[in-house]
């Protein structure tokens, strides 16, 4: 069961005129980004933290066995930031143990910073919902019926995953305005107690729905989107996990049905084809 990719850029929304702050946001980025990526922007913060450090050794001197190099200087930054203290060059001037005081002091705060920002990144549930890539609307049980699919993409389970689906589409006020207006969609059933591989969210298309009556082209026309939500709990790290999918009108397919993902074998044993899992059928 593959993953779904990005999403797509058109459903995002740029944000025009917004304050940047980025070392408000540098932890959440470095949480969300992928291990690669933070591991290189650490290590070159620590690089560049020792070589600004051993510019000033190299500069004002005071190291004992420096050969006055700037490769000394730098090593010896190191050593120091790191605690290592092989004996082989320590300060020797007032200067010099002033400088290697006030890096001993960074470095504890540095590698505080970057030990609990990897447990953090390590302890933290993410969630691999895959989503179906497309919605269908078509007759299930004799109902029309939208319908999607959801599953974990890992062993364990979502405990009491919740899903919440809510349409979006472009309105006109009284007053001539253009508004975006959210609608819940009541589902058939919000709650799966166990969320494995495969789970169907369904939202009966009844007189009460605000789907009621809108047709392929109405749906285009309205530029109708359907965000669906699901939260709940990882099996094995008992942590929350939360994913979010967007479709827009292009990919809501009319007149259409999920493919079976369950068969039976003669042996009454149930067999659940994840390959099926994007599978749609014209009705």
């Amino acid at each position: 069961m593959a993953r779904d990719s990005a999403p797509d850029r058109r459903s995002q929304v740029v944000i025009v005129g917004a304050r940047p702050h980025p070392l408000r946001d540098i932890y959440h980025l470095l949480l969300r980004t992928s291990w690669t990526r933070a591991i290189v922007f650490l290590a070159s913060i620590y690089v560049a933290m020792n070589l600004v450090f051993a510019a000033c050794y190299w500069r004002l001197g005071g190291v004992a066995n420096m050969s006055g190099s700037f490769e000394d200087a730098f090593f010896f930054s190191v050593q120091t930031m790191a605690t290592i203290g092989y004996g082989g060059m320590y300060p020797q001037s007032e200067i010099a143990n002033v400088l290697m005081t006030i890096e001993s002091i960074c470095g504890v705060f540095v590698t505080a910073i970057f030990t609990g920002l990897a447990f953090s990144k390590f302890a933290r549930a993410n969630a691999r919902i895959v989503f179906s890539r497309h919605v269908v609307i078509g007759p299930h049980d004799g109902v029309k019926m939208l319908m999607l699919r959801i599953g974990n993409d890992r062993h364990d389970s979502v405990l009491d995953a919740r899903v919440r689906c809510v349409l979006t589409r472009t309105v006109h006020t009284a007053e001539g305005q253009v508004f975006y207006r959210l609608v819940d969609l009541k589902l058939a059933r919000d709650v799966a107690p166990v969320l494995s591989r495969a789970f169907v969210v369904m939202h009966p298309i009844d007189e009460d729905s605000p789907l009621h009556g809108l047709t392929a082209d109405d749906f285009a026309e309205q530029e109708v989107e359907v965000l669906v939500s699901v939260s709940g709990m990882d099996e094995t790290t008992m942590g929350p996990v939360h994913a979010v999918h967007t479709y827009e009108d292009d990919a809501i397919l009319h007149d259409h049905r999920l493919g079976d993902v369950l068969s039976e074998r003669p042996d009454g044993r149930l067999v659940m084809d994840v390959r099926r899992f994007h599978d749609v059928e014209a009705v």
